[in-house]
């Protein structure tokens, strides 16, 4: 096909469940692309010289070389040329703001729709599992150097992928009884199967790796502990779950939620399928969620698939300054959630049983920039309004748990909890230990954490190959 022709082709539309129906149901949204939509989607790709959409991936991704496979009807050649540098491809393709990194550099994209890449990275993730053709990769030479790493989310899996191929012995430590960190306690179902992380971890298993469940480090040992149990160096990746609360009157009634605990009862514990499943979780009618991000989204999207009649989602912004992808707002809104904009809740009411019935809010307009470069909210006095609510989730964003920071000497952390890492090599100021994604930077992307965790990769290789 000649440059002509492939200008000519529109983005390829990825069919979905119709709104109404998937607003009842935890199955994925989108339904992904089929093999003629998916090679009709890569002729769209002109093969730039300089490759500007690689410039805005995180884990190194050599997206024309796929790209150009999936052209060419080499579905399996597309997704080894992913796997040399992504562990993750089928979490990546569905989980990851393409719009602003990948695709926000394509050439296609400045007079038109940009190549769809982060849906041709699912494409072919699925098709290798689908067909059953999961192979795996040559393993360098036993090193004899171990490595631990610990938490198994993003950064972790990364930092574990990139290291095990070249020939360390790599642990990983993950609290929780199943890994995948954020990707199963923080995801929904209908936004990432349960399966396709347990698939991702699967093969990482295959290429080697160990893990570890149940294993709190910071309890059972610490970090100065594996270190001297023979481990040549160790990683951090635990993420950042602390919940954080407003500090307003009646957050500690019956109803009201930290999204952390809402989205792991019904991600990891499974309560929507209560009681199969033998945790409970509140099933309220009229239910406000808190916030603006993905987490915003993913909670009140969560509520809506439990039940609810009515789900608000009270963010003290605009729309413009509203941190959640574009694609996530537009599927919230298909499916009925309600943007109260501007708006901030001051108090919580509560019944003589100690539970949510209602939520005294305040209108709020917007004044200068503030730190984050968006224009800071400010309340309108008299603006007060009173919604009924029986439940409310709270997501207005988490910080670092302590326990490993506490336990360790020689780790040092900034004002909010953070390690202090550096940023090119993940090095943080104990030696031998390497720190990257949320634990690090705050809550962010699961494509930012990957990133982190390769550049630690590099340097812990480095490190443990000079001792």
């Amino acid at each position: 096909m000649d440059m002509k022709e492939r200008m000519k082709i529109d983005r390829q539309a990825m069919p979905e469940q119709e709104p109404k129906v998937r607003a009842r149901n935890f199955d994925e949204v989108p339904l992904g692309y089929t093999p003629d939509s998916a090679k009709l989607e890569a002729q769209r790709c002109i093969q730039c010289k300089n490759r500007p959409c690689m410039e805005g991936c995180p884990v190194e991704i050599d997206i024309p070389a796929f790209i150009e496979r999936i052209a060419e009807g080499d579905f399996l050649g597309s997704i080894k040329k992913i796997k040399e540098t992504n562990a993750l491809p089928a979490v990546c393709g569905r989980v990851c703001p393409q719009e602003v990194q990948c695709e926000e550099k394509c050439v296609r994209g400045k007079k038109g729709q940009p190549v769809a890449i982060g849906r041709l990275e699912r494409f072919v993730a699925d098709y290798e599992r689908a067909v059953g053709a999961v192979s795996i990769p040559e393993i360098a030479a036993t090193t004899g150097k171990r490595i631990a790493v610990v938490g198994s989310g993003p950064a972790g899996l990364t930092v574990a992928g990139d290291l095990i191929k070249q020939g360390h012995s790599v642990t990983i430590f993950e609290a929780l009884h199943v890994p995948g960190g954020v990707l199963v306690y923080g995801i929904p179902e209908f936004r990432l199967p349960k399966a396709i992380v347990a698939s991702e971890i699967d093969y990482l298993k295959k290429l080697g790796v160990d893990v570890q469940t149940s294993n709190v480090i910071g309890k059972i040992e610490t970090v100065d502990e594996l270190l001297n149990a023979g481990y040549d160096a160790v990683f951090l990746g635990t993420g950042a779950g602390l919940p954080t609360f407003m500090n307003i009157p009646g957050e500690n009634l019956n109803g009201v939620y930290s999204a952390n605990e809402y989205l792991t009862r019904s991600n990891l514990m499974k309560a929507y399928r209560f009681p199969e499943y033998d945790t409970p979780i509140v099933k309220g009618r009229n239910v406000a969620v808190i916030g603006g991000g993905n987490v915003a989204m993913d909670s009140a999207r969560t509520a809506m698939r439990l039940g609810a009649d009515h789900v608000y989602l009270v963010y003290r912004r605009s729309r413009v300054e509203m941190p959640a992808r574009v694609e996530e707002v537009h599927h919230a809104e298909e499916e009925g959630i309600e943007l109260h904009l501007l708006t901030t809740p001051v108090k919580y009411i509560g019944n003589e049983k100690g539970w949510v019935v209602g939520m005294e809010c305040q209108r709020m307009e917007l004044g200068e920039p503030d730190s984050s470069g968006r224009r800071r909210p400010v309340p309108m006095p008299g603006s007060e309004f009173v919604k009924d609510v029986d439940t409310v989730v709270v997501a207005i964003g988490t910080g670092a748990n302590p326990l490993i920071q506490s336990t360790t000497p020689g780790l040092d952390t900034n004002k909010w909890g953070y390690i202090i890492a550096d940023e090119e090599t993940g090095q943080t100021t104990k030696k031998g230990v390497y720190a990257g994604g949320d634990i690090v930077t705050g809550a962010a992307t699961v494509i930012l954490a990957m990133g982190a965790g390769r550049k630690a990769a590099r340097a812990i290789h480095k490190y443990v190959m000079s001792k």
